[in-house]
């Protein structure tokens, strides 16, 4: 059946974005190189905490591990589909699909459309793409299961291995951008998009120059130049917000929200489905230890991060996925703080503090844990230390070793016990993306080894289930399968927030956490 202008429900409607002004006052200065210069350039520097190698996102080539967020997110790549901010699946790139059985799909493209190196997208730039992306991306050859690619003016024939429900939303991943492969990928990991914007220069872990794509299709976009300045650091993030240094800003430390809210700002913020969780680590022999996993995920409280370390500004989470899903919040049960149950727990299993250090020990060992974490996502740390904090109160010795190698690090099963970290954890707005990336025997980052005959049989179940509400249901169990084994504990969900100074508009939060620098953002009038 040919759809015009079909559009995938997803099983939930994600939450409001709410985009205003917040009052009180503190007055921050424009610099020379912002908004406007003298030859009247529109010019834009953007600060952002999380652009660098350590989030795997040394540069902007999209196929290369997940470098596609900055592809995607800085407006230089475009995907076929994406998802409005009801998280519904559009055409973008795309006009319209046809899916005549369950194996293949007829992908027709928009015929004004040009990448910045000046060649038309057609079908056989876009097949192009497509094929060097599964032949060099693990992740995506894993997602997409594509058999075969054909294309003919501005159509595309994608045929898949097996069925495969979810492949336009994984067209829509920030791998999926669309780049000239003809006009190459630089040694830097430069590309060549669709997008409002084109790379002038990149150096990696530090800055980004953009400018305006003077042929770009969907509009004309509101700045010339356009800077990405890399600031891991929250302290100087704010810093540079308040001198105007930077227009705009993600990743804000919570803490200094205040100082932005006042008519010199504009926040605008939307709940997402990033999450912040724990793996644990089966090769470790004290995580082996059922009684050790359950009293961790009893031991740590996730009521009281939110509240006091995050100023509010997240939510408490149960399972993979926030409650404005269907198969999300409260759909699962997980264990809940309780100090007193974990204490029990660890008693039964033989775990006695006998030496009075407040540490209990069993056949001579100490209930000591290595926790792994990185600095660049400001909530992670503080994680950490509310995690030591609190289990230190049952008698487990946590260590934190909070470092930009933690991709590494995590590769090797002797250096940690437990990793915490963050991802959107439905970006596609389909449940099947955590589980295939974390939590199977083929999972490109099952950190620690996890496996579960049962979910490796739901999983099967699922990757060929079309209908959405099964796919739900599906969902569920296996959230409750990885929750009952004690395998992860998902502490809580992002309310993602972006900051720009007041004259400028555009700087829009969404859903997916996807889309940041469009053809929108533009000065104020």
């Amino acid at each position: 059946m040919k759809t015009k202008y079909w559009k995938k429900t997803i099983l939930f409607l994600a939450a409001v974005c709410l985009s205003g002004s917040l009052l009180a006052g503190c007055q921050s200065q424009k610099s020379a190189d912002s908004t406007q210069t003298e030859n009247s350039e529109k010019t834009f520097v953007f600060g952002d905490t999380t652009f660098n190698p350590e989030n795997e996102e040394a540069d902007v080539n999209p196929h290369n591990t997940y470098a596609g967020w900055a592809c995607i997110r800085y407006g230089i790549g475009e995907t076929l589909f994406h998802y409005s901010d009801a998280m519904e699946i559009e055409p973008w790139l795309a006009t319209e699909y046809e899916n005549p059985d369950d194996l293949t799909w007829i992908i027709t493209l928009r015929d004004d459309v040009s990448f910045s190196s000046g060649r038309k997208m057609d079908g056989e730039a876009v097949k192009e793409c497509l094929e060097h992306l599964i032949e060099v991306h693990e992740r995506a050859r894993g997602d997409l299961m594509i058999d075969s690619i054909t294309a003919e003016g501005q159509t595309v024939t994608i045929k898949t291995q097996v069925p495969k429900p979810t492949l336009l939303n994984y067209l829509s991943d920030p791998y999926g951008c669309i780049i000239d492969m003809q006009a190459g990928i630089t040694e830097d990991g430069i590309v060549t998009g669709t997008g409002p914007y084109q790379v002038v220069s990149l150096t990696s872990g530090e800055k980004l120059e953009l400018k305006k794509n003077e042929t770009y299709w969907d509009g004309e976009p509101g700045f010339d130049q356009i800077t990405v300045r890399t600031i891991s650091d929250g302290d100087t993030l704010t810093m540079a917000l308040q001198s105007g240094e930077i227009d705009g800003a993600y990743g804000m430390p919570y803490a200094s929200y205040p100082l932005f809210e006042n008519d010199d700002y504009t926040f605008s913020s939307c709940a997402t489905s990033r999450a912040f969780f724990a793996h644990m680590n089966f090769e470790s022999p004290i995580i082996q230890d059922e009684a050790v996993r359950k009293a961790i995920a009893m031991g740590i409280d996730k009521e009281g991060f939110v509240e006091t370390l995050l100023d509010g500004n997240g939510y408490a989470a149960v399972g993979a996925y926030p409650d404005n899903f269907s198969f999300g919040g409260d759909a699962v049960q997980a264990e809940s703080y309780d100090p007193a149950g974990a204490e029990k727990v660890l008693e039964d299993a033989g775990w006695v503090d006998r030496d009075g250090d407040g540490i209990r020990e069993k056949d001579g060992e100490k209930l000591s844990i290595r926790w792994l974490t990185y600095p660049s996502r400001q909530e992670l740390p503080l994680l950490a230390e509310s995690a030591q904090a609190t289990l230190k109160e049952i008698g487990i010795d946590v260590s934190i070793n909070s470092t930009a190698n933690h991709n590494s690090l995590r590769k090797d099963p002797t250096a940690w016990d437990v990793y915490a970290s963050a991802m959107v954890t439905a970006p596609t707005g389909d449940p099947e993306y955590f589980f295939t990336t974390h939590c199977l025997d083929s999972s490109a980052v099952n950190n620690g080894h996890y496996h579960s005959d049962r979910l490796e049989e739901l999983e099967k179940e699922m990757a060929v289930t079309f209908d959405t509400e099964k796919r739900g249901e599906l969902a569920v169990q296996m959230q409750q399968t990885i929750l009952d084994n004690h395998a992860f504990v998902f502490c809580s969900h992002l309310k993602m927030s972006m900051i720009s100074r007041s004259d400028v508009t555009g700087l829009t939060a969404h859903p997916c956490d996807f889309y940041e620098i469009t053809a929108d953002l533009k000065p104020a009038e």
